[in-house]
């Protein structure tokens, strides 16, 4: 889990690996003045028409991400997106195996496994990988989210075969032996000490919010891992783990970059194929209960300099209407400036510099299967009264729940999203591009769901979205955690 280290500002930052910028897309239509002026009473046939032209000249200017997709005979799925801006690739294995996987009695080990896979393989030796990433001038890196494990590489495009090569010599031949078991054990013990019992803030946002609102244990335990499971973790684990998982039928390949598809497929082939499937375990039960009552905590910090409070609300299913009315409503309440919470939590009443948050603290929007949190969190002053900013934070929540959304509104959400969107698949060396696509695959079997996210989003309304507050924002659906500044505590006592 690539977490990045906190500072006072930004110590309720996400506890999570960066991926998607999931935000939006959508057609921004002008205010309702303006549409009065250019519509004045035209006929019905007129009205009719104009409309369905609208729709289709809005379909034709959507973004349409290129999607090539095989799946090998051993299971092994293979996604490829050419994009010729610059001559370098992405390439992104992702398994179905995550956070939210391990059984009780291992927690922490699949972020323990991240960890091996680099830890050499039967044609590269320890290390190896790496320098042929960084000495071509690329980028590496390993992320565990709650339903996948992922590795990627960013490389110039001549050398992405033998990136792919290597790939297949990890997921086929992995070194594990005890002195990497032990090495890397350590290694995630001290990460765990490091960027989470050592940080202000950390462990609340990245364990206490998922314990409390969460009910099923796989949901909620604490994904770091105990230190005495990560003690258990023996080689029989790690083999029986590596070879089960990381097996071609429970993987996909994505590919990004200035790249021809037939190509990319043929060196898939070559290297993947003769890779046998292997049995899957039923995946473990995720299912939730119903909340029916508010859920509250208390947890102190003992090196938090001030006082923090987090909300979490159990979100609609994945890739229903609901749910990205959810993504709409998550825009409209609490990202950016001109965001409801921050408007009155922040501009209005000055308790923080900040509420951040968002669907799925520990990854992005699109990138898991199963239910999840809309949460979010504010840093305030040790005089602020948290009752008072839950009050606040009340009127804001319950005048939404019970108000039409207006045009204008919807439009700057829709903008957003759209931005974050597009920014996030022409960017980044294509990652972002190669997450959704990685995503839809695995979860999904279909990639193609990608060039649906803007008209998903587009198709939102405001009664859908005063609909689905008004199930999903109860107050019955949420918990509230309140934590206690340890350090400003023992300071004013030293005072």
């Amino acid at each position: 889990m690539n977490r990045p280290r906190l500072t006072l500002r930004t110590a309720l930052a996400l506890m999570a690996v960066l991926t998607l910028a999931a935000s939006g897309c959508g057609r921004s239509e002008p205010p309702a003045e303006e549409k009065a002026d250019i519509q004045a009473d035209p006929p019905a046939e007129t009205t009719a028409d104009t409309t369905a032209a609208e729709t289709e000249r809005d379909e034709k200017q959507r973004f349409q991400v290129p999607v090539h997709y095989r799946t090998l005979d051993n299971g092994l799925k293979v996604v490829v997106s050419p994009d010729h801006t610059a001559p370098v690739a992405t390439v992104a294995v992702y398994y179905k195996v995550g956070l939210r996987s391990e059984p009780k009695g291992l927690t922490g080990f699949s972020h323990l496994f991240e960890h091996m896979m680099f830890q050499g393989s039967e044609n590269l030796p320890k290390g190896a990988f790496d320098q042929l990433i960084s000495g071509n001038g690329g980028v590496i890196q390993g992320q565990t989210k709650p339903d996948t494990t992922l590795y990627y590489e960013v490389v110039p495009v001549h050398i992405i075969e033998t990136v792919l090569w290597a790939e297949a010599d990890r997921m086929g031949r992995l070194t594990v032996n005890q002195e990497n078991l032990d090495n890397q054990r350590e290694v995630v013990k001290n990460e765990y000490r490091m960027k989470i019992q050592n940080q202000p803030y950390a462990e609340f946002i990245s364990v206490r919010i998922n314990e409390t609102a969460f009910e099923n244990w796989q949901n909620g335990h604490n994904f770091w891992g105990d230190m005495v499971d990560l003690d258990a973790a023996n080689l029989d684990t790690v083999t029986e783990f590596h070879d089960t998982y990381y097996a071609p039928n429970n993987a996909v390949i994505a590919v990004v970059g200035d790249v021809e598809p037939d190509a990319i497929f043929a060196m898939v082939e070559k290297h993947f194929g003769d890779f046998k499937a292997r049995p899957q375990p039923s995946p473990p039960d995720l299912s939730e209960p119903k909340q029916e009552s508010e859920k509250r905590a208390e947890y102190l910090d003992p090196l938090a300099p001030q006082p923090a409070l987090a909300f979490a609300y159990h979100t609609p299913e994945r890739g229903t209407p609901e749910y990205y009315a959810m993504g709409v409503i998550d825009l409209i309440l609490r990202s950016g400036q001109d965001s409801l919470l921050y408007r009155r939590l922040v501009a209005e009443k000055g308790y923080s510099s900040f509420v951040g948050g968002g669907i799925n603290l520990q990854g992005g929007m699109f990138d898991y299967d199963g239910p999840m949190l809309w949460a979010g969190y504010l840093i305030h002053d040790q005089a602020q009264d948290p009752a008072a900013i839950v009050a606040d934070f009340d009127d804001v929540i319950e005048a939404f729940r019970e108000t039409l959304v207006d045009q204008a509104t919807l439009d700057r959400a829709m903008t957003k999203f759209r931005s974050g969107f597009y920014e996030a698949q022409g960017g980044r060396f294509g990652i972002s591009r190669a997450d959704l696509l990685a995503s839809f695959a695995l979860f999904d079997d279909d990639p193609s769901k990608i060039n649906q996210i803007e008209a998903n989003m587009a198709a939102v309304t405001p009664e859908m979205i005063r609909q689905v507050a008004q199930e999903y924002l109860r107050p019955e659906n949420r918990s509230l955690l309140f934590l206690e500044a340890g350090a400003a505590q023992q300071q004013a006592r030293e005072q």
